[in-house]
């Protein structure tokens, strides 16, 4: 137990990263408490300003064995960028190192540091034209969407952030505060392992992620966007094959939408509208988004005239109905469902993946097991199709027969899991990651082998266990 007070700490730290970069009181607020999960008590908070001063805030606190949370834009939704409950440890926030970030156009890529974030990012690429198409509905750090390998919903055209990095700068913790610079601005590069990848996705074990230089995208010159009612569950994944066969080289989005989702959306989000009106939403329908980084004025390529043959082609095969036209109405309908569900009480968020030509099964046993055993929860489910991803969202409802009782929720839980892993040789986990809320269930379905391997690096990265909430290892696992 660490024998530090918080103003004890504060003055020790102080000299280290200025009066900017040191919080403490009621100005952790928002540090303490997670997006969805997570909420505890700080000892201080750190915001360093550059690098050297995140070298110097490591050596400390390694030194005197602090333990070290670090965070982000603090969006994640598993509680793994928030302290615990202690008052023992330091959130280091990444949030001030935001003093680099170089376009390089022609090689489309960009080096950016830590704290910038997906927002701020595309607008200093907007110039050149340049987009980091990660899709998400919320706005995280660069070195965020690392520690969980964000993904998101255009993740089948440019695949998710694993896929778009290139290198990748941090501050070890072993040897302590030492910089290590991973990778290069290159797209080939054979010259050893690639470590950079063993940070990617752990929910900031190991090291303080500082920079990373990301490959970018052209910004598409046109889209087409259309939301469809397909004739039944086999269709959706037919209509999915049609795509991929007929317009594979433009296919960018293919979401399913349910329609307690849909409505839940447009009962509670001001300004959204029905886009199926006067007729009620469907009970499913999908987003179906092309795009093009070509002009129409060189290739001839009209991208909404090519979607709408396609589309006349697969009426009555695949397709009952369909709402062509404005883009962004409709990605905002699906961006608010969130917005809408969370209007209707406690959400219990499923963030799962199957095979994706399991995932309408997976999705029809789901509802069932809530319809028959939790008949006074309402989903709201919706997900990326065509990359096996279902946010499978559960809703106890204010107005629900039944109060909110935690061990039903711990119940409901244990049965989803159970069915997305052994039923469906899928994720309990597939795109917000691993942190202290669902790390009982990486213990329950990670191999003991792997579990002991991810020991083994944890080891050597981090021998004190010093830096992140998430342990990975086998400490607490049953092998």
């Amino acid at each position: 137990m660490s024998t530090w007070t918080a103003d004890s700490l504060a003055q020790a730290l102080l000299p280290l990263v200025g009066e900017r970069g040191l919080l403490q009181g009621s100005d952790m607020a928002s540090y303490e408490q997670g997006a969805r999960y997570g909420q505890g008590k700080a000892l201080c908070v750190v915001r360093p300003g550059n690098v050297q001063e995140v070298q110097a805030v490591v050596r400390w606190c390694a030194t005197h064995q602090i333990p070290l949370v670090p965070q982000g834009a603090n969006t994640g939704l598993v509680g793994s960028s928030t302290p615990d409950d202690s008052a023992t440890q330091v959130v280091l926030s990444t949030s001030r190192l935001r003093n680099v970030c170089e376009v390089d156009a022609a090689n489309r890529s960009v080096t950016v540091d830590a704290g910038i974030t997906l927002q701020e990012l595309n607008e200093k690429l907007e110039p050149h034209g340049l987009w980091f198409p990660i899709d998400l509905g919320a706005n995280p750090s660069v070195g965020g969407m690392i520690a969980a390998n964000t993904g998101g919903t255009r993740l089948i055209r440019y695949g998710d952030v694993r896929h778009n990095l290139l290198a990748l700068q941090t501050v070890l913790l072993n040897p302590q505060g030492e910089v290590l610079d991973m990778g290069r601005a290159l797209r080939k590069d054979n010259t050893g392992p690639d470590l950079k990848q063993l940070f990617v996705g752990t929910s900031g074990a190991g090291a303080i992620i500082t920079r990373a230089t990301l490959e970018v995208h052209r910004k598409p010159q046109q889209s087409a966007t259309a939301l469809v009612v397909p004739t039944s569950d086999d269709a959706v994944l037919q209509l999915l094959q049609a795509l991929e066969r007929d317009l594979g080289d433009y296919l960018s989005a293919f979401e399913g939408l349910s329609g307690h989702a849909m409505q839940a959306a447009i009962d509670h989000v001001p300004n959204l509208r029905n886009p199926f009106a006067p007729e009620p939403a469907p009970d499913f329908a999908i987003l179906i988004e092309l795009e093009a980084a070509s002009s129409k004025a060189y290739t001839g390529l009209d991208l909404q005239e090519t979607l709408n043959l396609f589309l006349q082609d697969q009426f009555e095969q695949t397709i009952d109905n369909a709402v062509i036209g404005n883009g962004h109405e409709l990605w905002h309908l699906r961006h608010s469902i969130s917005e809408g569900a969370r209007a209707l009480g406690k959400p219990i968020a499923f963030d799962v993946s199957v095979p994706r030509s399991r995932i309408m099964d997976f999705c029809r046993a789901a509802r069932t097991v809530v319809v028959q055993d939790f008949p006074f929860l309402h989903v709201v489910d919706f997900g990326h199709i065509a990359d096996g991803g279902v946010h499978f969202n559960v809703i106890w409802r204010s107005d629900a027969s039944q109060a909110y009782d935690p061990a039903v929720v711990n119940a409901l839980r244990d049965r989803i899991y159970a069915m997305v892993v052994q039923d469906f040789a899928g994720s309990f986990s597939a795109e917000h990651g691993v942190g202290p809320h669902n790390i009982a269930y990486y213990r329950q379905y990670t191999p003991a082998p792997a579990r002991r391997l991810a020991q083994g690096l944890r080891q050597l990265m981090d021998p004190q266990q010093l830096c992140g909430t998430v342990d990975f290892g086998d400490n607490s696992a049953t092998a």
